[in-house]
């Protein structure tokens, strides 16, 4: 066992320490998206109502986004991902046991609180521990969980809330978020000098030069990265909170099918995600400059998202599923890999700020959209949605290359 933990290989424990938190922040996320019928019937909500319930969650992930990567890069990943992962397990436990529509949108708030400390912690982690020639691998690998939570999703909230009830499926997936809290206490260490160097090329640089939090808004690839994510989140968001609800009340599945099949899309997001920022990584280990390696990936990628606007038109449920496993997947390109190129052209450590900063954008333009999808889905139909969703990654792509440059500190200095 002390031969594991070695640096070399704790990284790789870490990962998968990270990979754990991701998987259960995204099934409790996806709990209420899963249970929508039984929700909307419990509290006597319409469509209107089901978003207010998404849009407390994802207004309270948007303003805590940006606060969580602050306090990643002010008191490191270990103390705030221990912090976020309890919180949002003891939040996930309380919506189980609401009685009330208060309640259960006060711990949905909370929720939305606590799950933004992952994804700051996760790309500082990525960054401290990995070199550029693996590091769009080892990010992707770690955030695969949140694909895979979609995976096993469906089927683990459909036995537990048919076999028992939806009161059940909150607090088991609560009280497991709380074990992994604990592991996460027990593996997790900074990384020793000589990783630092690997990743970073000097210790020296990885841990001084960095921009001012002011200096930091006067540059303009952190502009180009909150509108990438303003505008391309919300795809993915829908996938999330609004395809398993259609799958029901749309294509004709039950709750138990929709077990069945509707982790189908999030396993071809996690294998194109993984499989789109392997192939990110060859280009650079083929001599092309990391950030535009980057690019070129997300830039194919993108090409494929115009598929969704075929979906109304589709012939049944199966048809509907291949074509959203084909647009999850450019989702989780995009998702994984926006996050290296923060790496990529931000210094270390100014990581997990801007991601912090471009995630709540990302949340914000998830909330609109949700507001949107809500009050209109019912009045001008379902097509006129896809076909917005149709074009969003390929206008992100354009964004990527005009606006996302490597930013370069005039000087080493203190960022906070």
């Amino acid at each position: 066992m002390s031969a594991f933990l070695l640096p070399e290989r704790r990284r790789w424990l870490i990962i998968g320490v990270i990979f754990l938190a991701i998987v259960f922040n995204y099934v409790d996320r996806q709990i209420v998206s899963i249970l929508k019928p039984v929700l909307k019937k419990e509290f006597k909500l319409g469509d209107d109502g089901y978003a207010v319930v998404v849009n407390i969650f994802t207004v309270c992930y948007a303003l805590m986004y940006p606060v969580t990567g602050w306090l990643v890069d002010r008191f490191g990943p270990r103390l705030v991902m221990l912090w976020g992962v309890l919180t949002w397990s003891l939040a996930c436990i309380g919506g189980g046991i609401a009685r009330n529509f208060a309640q259960f949108t006060f711990f949905r708030g909370l929720l939305g609180l606590a799950e933004p400390s992952n994804f700051p912690a996760q790309i500082r982690v990525v960054t401290m521990w990995f070199p550029g020639k693996i590091r769009a691998t080892a990010n992707s690998l770690c955030a695969a969980g949140s694909s895979i939570g979609a995976i096993i999703a469906p089927p683990f909230i459909a036995w537990l809330a048919i076999e028992y009830d939806w009161h059940t499926v909150f607090i088991v997936s609560g009280l497991i978020g709380v074990a992994i809290a604990v592991l996460w206490w027990f593996v997790y260490r900074d990384p020793p000098g000589n990783i630092l160097k690997e990743s970073a090329g000097s210790v020296v640089a990885a841990e001084t030069e960095a921009f001012t939090w002011r200096r930091l808004w006067t540059t303009r690839s952190l502009y180009g990265v909150l509108l990438i994510r303003f505008i391309s989140d919300p795809v993915w968001y829908f996938c999330l909170f609004w395809l398993p609800g259609y799958l029901q009340e749309s294509s004709g599945l039950s709750l138990a099918q929709v077990g069945m099949v509707g982790w189908i899309p999030f396993l071809a997001a996690d294998l194109g995600g993984i499989g789109m920022s392997m192939w990110s990584d060859w280009l650079v280990r083929r001599g092309r400059e990391p950030l535009k390696a980057r690019k070129i990936m997300l830039t194919v990628a993108a090409t494929l998202a115009p598929l969704c606007a075929l979906t109304p038109f589709l012939p049944g449920a199966a048809m509907t599923l291949l074509v959203f496993s084909v647009v999850a997947a450019v989702c989780l390109s995009w998702l994984f890999t926006v996050s290296v190129v923060i790496a990529e052209a931000f210094p270390v450590r100014n990581s997990a700020g801007v991601l912090g900063i471009a995630g709540g954008f990302g949340a914000v333009g998830a909330v609109l959209f949700n507001y949107f999808v809500g009050q209109y889905i019912g009045s001008i139909g379902a097509g006129k949605l896809f076909l917005v969703m149709a074009f969003l990654h390929p206008l992100a792509a354009v964004v990527l290359w005009t606006m996302v440059r490597k930013e370069k500190p005039p000087t080493a200095v203190q960022a906070f």
